[in-house]
């Protein structure tokens, strides 16, 4: 049976009054527990490394370590460090700074690979390769500012640091982290505010390499010395860069 028109205003007015008030049930709820769900909210890690070259004594200790635990070949280097000596004669100094992925936010060398063998890890922010995937093309290794990926000979297939990712799945630190003798490398969550990489990098002047160049690194240095061999005729005093690689200059 058809209602009459005055009925179906009635239970129109009805209608639109308990959606009204279930509206504003909503909206005080969100008012009073906006606070809480803000404060649950937490970001993605984003692991990275702080690296104090004060306490460096360059003795190749993560680069060894580096090489033990991933086999590396000959030749090649996950993570490995450089000597910097400058001065002028007596005042000459010699600084050490240890090099690796830098795990960039912005990273190049997953924009330039053909196949998706290079991501970056959305849930903790770690660069890594897949070696079934990758075809050799050496893409990535070119377009890596930090001159971090070499072509492994065993394998075929692109390498680099990756944070060893099955220690730290373990809750372990990076085996370089593990064995630096001076405690220079310290690895963590950059987004965690309770980390020991967030409290140096809100304590501490930090530098990354190559800033220039957009990538946003999550690899910081605390004093680094970051002199190259060109800068000896404008500054007018000695610089020696020695990379203890296969490659005898900075690439």
């Amino acid at each position: 049976m058809r209602l009459k028109k005055y009925q179906w205003k009635l239970k129109r007015r009805e209608f639109l009054r308990e959606i009204g008030a279930g509206a504003a049930i909503v909206a005080a709820t969100a008012c009073t527990s906006g606070k809480a769900i803000t404060s649950q909210k937490t970001e993605k890690k984003q692991y990275g490394m702080v690296i104090d070259t004060r306490r460096c004594i360059g003795c190749h200790a993560c680069t060894v370590a580096c090489k033990s635990e991933f086999d590396v070949p000959l030749g090649v280097n996950r993570s490995w460090v450089e000597y910097t000596e400058k001065g002028n004669y007596p005042a000459v100094q010699r600084t050490f700074l240890p090099r690796l992925c830098n795990h960039c936010s912005d990273p190049p060398c997953v924009k330039v690979c053909p196949t998706g063998a290079t991501y970056k890890r959305e849930e903790d922010g770690v660069v890594v390769v897949d070696p079934d995937i990758c075809i050799g093309c050496k893409y990535c290794i070119l377009a890596c500012p930090y001159d971090a990926r070499f072509l492994n000979e065993l394998t075929g297939a692109a390498d680099k640091c990756d944070f060893c990712l099955h220690r730290v799945k373990q809750g372990l630190v990076p085996a370089c982290v593990n064995t630096c003798v001076g405690q220079a490398r310290i690895f963590g969550d950059i987004n965690d505010p309770g980390s020991a990489v967030s409290q140096l990098l809100a304590e501490n002047a930090v530098t990354v390499l190559r800033r220039e160049m957009g990538t946003r690194p999550n690899v910081y240095y605390i004093s680094a010395d970051h002199a190259d061999e060109t800068d000896a005729e404008y500054q007018n005093q000695y610089v020696s860069v020695q990379t203890n690689r296969k490659f005898a200059k900075r690439r």
